[in-house]
């Protein structure tokens, strides 16, 4: 077993944050050939998923993560707390905080156009967030 953190600062929210080539890094120094990857954001108002990394297809989950969980709405966490991030937190939770990928000769088994992106959810943004890298097989 192989394990690192990577690191990624975001700005505001709603940044996406490719992390394909952090991963496949950790992958290379694991020295396994053949296993899995485990990703896990360690923070509850930032999520982990796969996405083509292209502009058309990051606005559109933008958008439909807005839907889900909508800026003009009341959610009992901002009338608790008062820091006005609930629906970050419902987006977190909706997306999740892990991604497993598979691992073959050496190297993610990702599609064409699949990339491993850290979303940012929190209103509050600019942040360091911390994703722990775990690398299994042999």
């Amino acid at each position: 077993m192989f394990r690192t953190s990577i690191s990624a600062t975001s700005k505001r929210e709603g940044d996406i944050i490719d992390l394909t080539a952090e991963v496949k890094k950790a992958v290379s120094e694991s020295g396994v050939k053949h296993g899995l990857v485990h990703l896990f954001v360690r923070h509850s108002t930032a999520a982990l998923t796969m996405i083509e990394y292209e502009p058309g297809v990051l606005l559109d989950l933008k958008r439909a993560l807005s839907v889900l969980a909508p800026d003009n709405v009341e959610y009992a966490h901002n009338t608790r707390w008062g820091d006005g991030n609930g629906r970050s937190h419902v987006k977190a939770a909706l997306v999740g905080p892990s991604l497993t990928v598979p691992v073959e000769r050496g190297d993610l088994t990702c599609g064409t156009w699949q990339q491993i992106v850290l979303l940012e959810l929190d209103v509050n943004a600019g942040r360091e967030r911390t994703v722990v890298c775990t690398v299994i097989g042999e």
